[in-house]
């Protein structure tokens, strides 16, 4: 009986999570796209290159939308189960709340893995392709070569950055000056760049520099001014935001700014949300079962699809607003992640209880 009940549920679940889903994706893929239009025609971007961003950026939709597809999944699911009369059969015939909760956090868990595995292992890919693939572009002279690092040219100098990271600051940096003749005049290589003011200040510097007659020289110094247009504002177009990084992505990046004594906590609040947004989406499953029970009587599928999406859009605000405040305030960033998504489970548990 109970692996039939699961079947069952999970199926409806299931099929109506992936048509909202579907919904979900075509509408905020529009969005995106139409957002597009206005740097259409800047540098080489053109409507081939919008609808390749777009298409990159829908593994991070898929991601995001996961929670509110759950919920309101489960509740077309459920509500057009309760239109038929089926769920008071169902409790009729002894099963109780708990047997229907569990079947659909089943089908619940499945979703879970399904965003685990697209927030790990596709959308950060597809993401830094998304917008490297623009600012190439949108930037005329910028090249970014996936095993080569990130090569760009300042009149007469040639870059290469093995790394930037999330913060903007340079590791494994070299930039080689050629003179008119396309000869090197000289080759700088630094470990490390940060920019302050004006300049960069560039660290663990080697400069070597080749004169016709003299042969090579090699200068070594703690620290190096470089003087360049390649600025933040142009680096920063390659980068991802935080919350789009995978979670071994932030965790190195945490470690590193920890041992640097820096600032950590936008990226720890996008680490613990990575965490809690497959525990948001088994949330929202369970919240909507006692929602869908409490209108069995009184309610419609189109009312119960209004209240589902203002929960779903209310969830997003919370989630995101907290995080905010979190941050503004200096508190810890894990509570800015779980607040949010335990006051919903807190609801989802109340409700349960007023049902049964």
């Amino acid at each position: 009986m109970t692996r039939i009940l699961d079947r069952y549920l999970g199926r409806i679940i299931l099929q109506y999570t992936l048509i909202t889903m579907l919904v979900l994706i075509g509408l905020f893929t529009f969005v995106n796209f139409i957002d597009q239009l206005g740097s259409l025609g800047q540098g080489n971007y053109n409507l081939t290159e919008a609808i390749s961003y777009v298409t990159l950026i829908i593994p991070r939709t898929i991601y995001e939308l996961f929670p509110m597809a759950a919920l309101l999944g489960t509740i077309i699911g459920l509500s057009l189960l309760a239109n038929d009369s089926e769920l008071i059969v169902m409790r009729s015939s002894g099963i109780s709340m708990v047997q229907i909760t569990a079947a659909a956090l089943k089908m619940g868990g499945v979703f879970v893995i399904a965003a685990i595995l697209i927030g790990e292992l596709i959308s950060p890919y597809t993401e830094t392709k998304a917008q490297r693939g623009r600012a190439e572009a949108l930037q005329q002279g910028i090249k970014q070569q996936t095993n080569l690092g990130l090569w760009m040219r300042d009149a007469q100098t040639f870059v290469n950055i093995k790394e930037v990271l999330p913060d903007l600051t340079l590791l494994g940096i070299k930039v080689f000056d050629i003179d008119d003749n396309h000869q090197l005049r000289s080759l700088l290589a630094a470990d490390y760049g940060a920019f302050k003011g004006d300049h960069w200040v560039l660290g663990n510097v080697k400069q070597t520099r080749v004169d016709a007659e003299k042969g090579a020289e090699i200068i070594n110094t703690d620290t190096a001014k470089w003087t360049s247009q390649v600025t933040p504002q142009i680096l920063s177009v390659f980068l991802i935001k935080p919350d789009q990084l995978s979670f071994m992505q932030l965790s190195r990046y945490i470690n590193h700014l920890n041992e640097n004594q820096q600032q950590t906590d936008p990226y720890e609040l996008a680490f613990w949300n990575k965490i809690m947004l497959p525990v948001s989406t088994a949330v929202m499953v369970m919240l909507a079962i006692p929602f869908v029970f409490a209108n069995l009587r009184s309610g419609t599928l189109g009312r119960s699809l209004f209240i589902g999406i203002m929960l779903g859009i209310g969830f997003y605000v919370a989630n995101k607003g907290f995080g905010y405040i979190v941050l503004v305030y200096g508190l810890p960033p894990l509570l800015g992640a779980t607040v949010p998504v335990m006051a919903f489970l807190l609801l989802a548990l109340v409700m349960m209880r007023k049902v049964e």
